[in-house]
């Protein structure tokens, strides 16, 4: 299947019979997959699996697993992708799954994609995971992230796309507003250094298999939605061809 820029603006409401099954979306810092995940998962009421919440609730627990990633995470030691796959085997034994589901931060590696299509595929029923990358321009999203101001209280101020009405200074509070330290030029280009080397090998696993699509993150967030939803019909009928 040949990749595409889904550039649909119409509203494209989810079908309570469609069944999603396991969704990726992938996408570089500051893209939107979160509030897309949320999205998706008000559309067709399936869960957003992050392998970060998995890892802390198995630690919290103290399951067999969970001692295992303790034990090298105490040490500096990344988890080894085995426990991660096992952990998300568990997960994926959940009932509130067998409709579909949407990966975070799963699968990061090549390996761990191929040992999710052989896990999906052993069971007969389950639909294989299909891949969909928000992109947005480099230039783009450096002034989301950088150009990113707070207040005390949350408020959330754009330099760029979303200034306060006197810089520097909350219009509602009048609080002085902050950049995080996470928000800086220099931080922001290593975390796309580790998503570019992360991320390349997985999606173009997908792409070879065809269950790959592109959509295009610079624009109201509502599009964006139509046109994850749309790709995602996309994909599932090429898939059950």
């Amino acid at each position: 299947m040949t990749t595409s820029i889904v550039s649909e603006t119409e509203t494209a409401p989810a079908d309570k019979n469609f069944l999603p099954g396991p969704v990726l979306l992938l996408g570089a810092p500051g893209v939107g997959k979160g509030t897309q995940a949320k999205a998706l998962m008000a559309a067709y009421g399936i869960p957003q699996i992050s392998t970060g919440d998995i890892l802390r609730a198995n630690i919290s627990n103290g399951t067999d697993l969970g001692k295992a990633a303790k034990a090298l995470v105490d040490q500096g030691t990344l988890v080894s992708d085995d426990l991660v796959n096992q952990m998300v085997a568990d997960r994926l034994k959940q009932p509130d799954t067998r409709r579909g589901f949407i990966l975070d931060g799963f699968p990061r590696t090549l390996n761990q994609a191929n040992w999710l299509d052989t896990h999906l595929a052993a069971d007969s029923g389950d639909l294989p995971v299909v891949a969909i990358s928000i992109v947005v321009e480099y230039e783009q999203l450096l002034h989301r992230i950088t150009g990113r101001r707070i207040s005390p209280a949350g408020r959330i101020y754009n330099v760029y796309s979303n200034p306060p009405a006197v810089p520097g200074i909350c219009d509602v509070d009048g609080s002085t507003l902050v950049q995080r330290p996470d928000d800086s030029e220099a931080v922001f280009m290593e975390r796309m250094k580790t998503f570019e080397a992360q991320t390349a090998p997985v999606i173009e696993h997908y792409r070879k298999r065809g269950r790959f699509e592109v959509v295009d993150g610079d624009r109201p967030v509502e599009e964006v939605t139509a046109g994850i939803l749309s790709a995602l019909k996309r994909l599932r009928k090429d898939s059950n061809q």
